[in-house]
């Protein structure tokens, strides 16, 4: 897989080079502020993008305007956003379009190399792949909404479900079978009025849409 990084800290942005390059990934061009980003995502047109949310000159948003920028000349670019903390509304609006391909974890996320490597390998393969406490924020934030008719089983359904994992990987998780799993997502879709039939990332990103009321 060729990715483009872009990360202003030297050391995070030498050990994300070092980290892919051993996992067998080559790392296409590396960028260090946000005027970088979008001049070489068009250059080499990655696999995979791994993009800081703040980076100079104005440490507010530069990477995540880069990320959508660059979704947009290039459809389908597959784009893993980290970020210090947790930014709702950076997840939201990367998530708003209801694209394939997104993922947004906290840089702490990187430290544990397995469930890093997993998420970009969701992501570059279309799929989702969200920080557990991102997905934690989403739901604990929404009152008097469709989410409070939802049982701590559902709740918990909907939440791997929103980090990207798929049903084997809920059920073994949760401990229960996968046709339990499946009944549940019935469940979650019917109370939150989304379509049952959908599937996969195209299923998260309609949940979580809903969630960030868009």
């Amino acid at each position: 897989m060729r990715v483009v990084i872009a990360e202003d800290n030297a050391l995070l942005r030498e050990g994300l080079v070092l980290l892919l390059t051993s996992a067998g990934h080559e790392v296409a061009a590396v960028a260090g502020t946000g005027p970088e980003v979008l001049p070489a995502l068009l250059e080499h047109r990655p696999d995979a993008a791994v993009l800081d949310v703040r980076m100079p000159p104005g440490f507010r948003d530069e990477g995540l305007r880069a990320a959508l920028e660059a979704r947009e000349r290039i459809p389908g670019l597959p784009v893993l956003v980290l970020s210090q903390y947790v930014e709702e509304s950076y997840a939201a609006e990367l998530l708003g379009g209801g694209a394939s391909g997104v993922g947004y974890l906290l840089k702490d996320r990187v430290g544990r190399v397995d469930e890093f490597l997993e998420a970009l390998d969701r992501v570059a393969g279309g799929g989702t792949a969200l920080d557990p406490e991102v997905v934690t924020e989403l739901l604990t934030r929404r009152r008097d909404s469709p989410l409070d008719s939802l049982t701590p089983r559902e709740r918990e359904v909907l939440k791997l479900m929103a980090e990207g994992h798929d049903n084997t990987t809920i059920a073994r998780t949760l401990v229960v079978t996968e046709r339990a799993v499946s009944k549940h997502i019935g469940n979650v879709f019917l109370k939150l009025g989304l379509p049952p039939s959908d599937s996969g990332h195209r299923r998260v990103l309609a949940v979580l849409a809903h969630l960030n009321g868009r």
